[in-house]
């Protein structure tokens, strides 16, 4: 993408619409400056001009809702600006997913859709020191070596009352989410599974 085609409105500025690049849902809409798209270009993350703070304002500057940059591109009148990026964690300030959706009730799933999220960017920087990236680099084998003794762990745990039920059950739906995502499914694929068996059992 070449800046200097960008026709920018009487402010200097340009709509940058964000879409998820693995879902393609469009997530928000926010404006850019000429600063802030070198800023999100060089720095691989989403920042933008805050119209009412007059400032450059990057996405997760407090929450740690980054978007990372997969893509940028220009619409063919080269004034609005798509993005392509990987959300970790929600986007929209109200808790959901994207700025166009309905407030979210459920905190267990939106716990678990952040934690997807942070997998897949652990596995996509294929770093040594990476627990994340490691299991993905051993495989599905290791994968599902690592969920079975999660799932013993808990098991031992509830029979044996050890106290450590609650820890052992997070590391179990941990590697389960790990697996999922190597297996190219996810968290909702199972919900929908279980509102399916629910609806047959009504």
């Amino acid at each position: 993408m070449d800046i200097k085609n960008i026709k920018w409105d009487e402010k200097g500025l340009i709509p940058a619409i964000i879409q998820d690049s693995k879902t393609l849902e469009i997530r928000m809409v926010g404006y850019m400056s000429l600063e802030s798209i070198n800023k999100s270009l060089n720095e691989k993350i989403v920042t933008f001009f805050s119209r009412s703070k007059k400032r450059l304002w990057t996405k997760g500057e407090t929450s740690g809702n980054k978007l990372l940059i997969d893509e940028m591109s220009l619409d063919c009148d080269k004034d609005a600006l798509l993005i392509k990026a990987t959300p970790l964690g929600p986007t929209c300030h109200l808790g959901t997913e994207s700025c166009f959706d309905e407030p979210h009730d459920n905190k267990l799933v939106f716990t678990l859709e952040v934690l997807e999220k942070i997998i897949e960017q652990r596995k996509n920087e294929d770093k040594s020191d990476s627990y994340v990236s490691s299991l993905f680099n051993k495989g599905v084998k290791e994968i599902s070596k690592k969920l079975t003794e999660e799932a013993g762990e808990t098991s031992i745990s509830a029979v044996t009352a050890d106290g450590r039920v609650v820890e052992e059950s997070a590391d179990l739906l941990f590697h389960l989410l790990v697996l999922l995502n190597q297996q190219g499914t996810n968290l909702k694929a199972v919900i929908k599974e279980l509102e399916k068996r629910s609806s047959s059992a009504n």
